[in-house]
């Protein structure tokens, strides 16, 4: 089964399914600054463009660009700025 997510008025959507690596969603950023919550873990990996990241508990951005990944626990919230529109593939354990 494939869910439809739609965040802040339609500038983040992604389509979750889960198959047998796990739970997972691909999705598209527009341009902006967002703050997402996660209730598990949370692979991120950049499909094309980037994201600058403000991991939990850290002072700084970083720049995550096309191929690499970050990592969230769960029960955290981490911010994001996108600048061009970005693809992003997620699984969450």
């Amino acid at each position: 089964m494939i869910k439809v997510n739609e965040y802040f008025d339609g500038n983040v959507k992604s389509l979750s399914f889960e198959n047998t690596v796990g739970v997972q969603s691909a999705g598209i950023m527009l341009p902006g600054e967002y703050e997402f919550g996660t209730s598990t873990y949370e692979l991120m990996k950049v499909i094309s463009g980037k994201l600058i990241v403000k991991l939990p508990e850290s002072n700084k951005w970083e720049t995550f660009k096309t191929g690499e990944t970050f990592e969230i626990e769960k029960n955290n919230k981490f911010q994001l700025k996108v600048e061009e529109p970005t693809a992003y593939l997620c699984l969450y354990k």
